[in-house]
């Protein structure tokens, strides 16, 4: 039995557990992959640096009580995925400099689609076999593309359910810089390859004229609380629980969280690939959670994503990455 009151060992899994994925009800699974990141580079390394901030954490949390109790198994990605990130990110670089010489590169281009392939492959079936055990199952990116065969899985396993997206941007592209598995098309491949019902985003506040068309174009799938509303109603005197609450009504009664770190405001995680000011705080995305679970709404698993170690070694986004990380298993945990 595990005092949850001792300092973690520092050979210990995640939250300082040693709980294997055949005894636990959670499984996180790590995603290092961050091919196609755009702007700054470290998503591959958040899974890694999570895993060690999650030493320092408290097992018990106020919002969600002992969520370890259940258990939570932390699964490493086979080195093949890391791999496949070298290989993609020495693409990338040669296909932006096709780019900027006004070049196209299709042969490129479709060998980093391809790998992004495998990644997505691995991991659909990955969660699949998981899911298929009556385990609840998660991941952490890795850049927001890397989450798709999480998503991709859950949808098969529960296809009524409706996706709750936190982030900076809406990832509607078609494709971006020409990959079609890019971090910025993840919602447009979840929308055309899974076919989910209802996709809610909230704190968007950066996205391009062609996103922003098929937001107004699709009400019927597409809801998106932009921040610049939500931050205007509370200088106006309104208060949280009311802006938030025709978000929670927009969603079905089954929700998955993709949870992209840069919804929050930059302060919390500054080493993010694509930072953007505006967002939600970490207090009010933990309230989100609990209004969702307070109307009924059944958490069957969620992404975190776009946590990027500091370049010397900062702990600060990670710390705050394995917060939320701990919360989100909580709230998994009590569906």
């Amino acid at each position: 039995m595990m005092d949850p009151t001792s300092p973690s060992h520092p050979k210990s899994s995640i939250f300082g557990l040693n709980d294997s994925p055949k005894d636990a009800q959670i499984i996180l699974i790590a995603v290092p992959f961050d091919a196609t990141t755009s702007y700054g580079q470290g998503a591959a390394l958040g899974p890694q640096a999570i895993l060690q901030a999650s030493h320092q954490i408290e097992l018990f949390d106020l919002d969600v009580g002992e969520p370890y109790q259940k258990g939570i198994a932390w699964i490493d990605a086979p080195e093949e995925i890391s791999q496949y990130n070298t290989e993609a990110l020495g693409l990338v670089a040669l296909a932006r400099q096709h780019l900027a010489q006004g070049q196209e590169a299709p042969a490129l281009l479709e060998d980093i689609d391809g790998l992004c392939d495998k990644v997505n492959h691995w991991l659909y079936t990955e969660v699949k076999m998981w899911l298929s055990q009556g385990k609840k199952v998660a991941v952490v990116g890795g850049d927001h593309g890397s989450v798709f065969g999480c998503i991709r899985a859950h949808h098969e396993h529960d296809p009524q359910m409706g996706i709750v997206h936190i982030d900076a941007h809406a990832d509607l592209r078609i494709a971006y810089e020409g990959f079609k598995w890019s971090h910025a098309s993840v919602m447009h491949n979840v929308l055309e390859h899974c076919h989910v019902e209802q996709l809610t985003q909230i704190g968007i506040r950066d996205l391009c004229p062609q996103e922003m068309q098929r937001i107004k174009n699709t009400p019927e799938r597409i809801t998106t609380f932009f921040d610049k509303d939500m931050q205007h109603a509370i200088f106006n005197g309104q208060a949280l629980c009311d802006i938030f609450r025709p978000v929670v009504e927009s969603l079905p009664e089954q929700v998955y969280v993709s949870f992209d770190i840069d919804g929050l405001e930059p302060h919390f995680a500054p080493h993010t690939g694509t930072p953007v000011p505006g967002g939600l705080s970490f207090q009010a995305a933990a309230y989100l959670l609990s209004l969702l679970q307070e109307a009924g709404k059944h958490i069957v698993g969620f992404d975190l994503n776009e946590v990027a170690p500091g370049p010397q070694g900062n702990t600060w986004d990670a710390n705050v990455g394995a917060r939320m990380l701990y919360k989100l298993c909580g709230y998994l945990g009590k569906a």
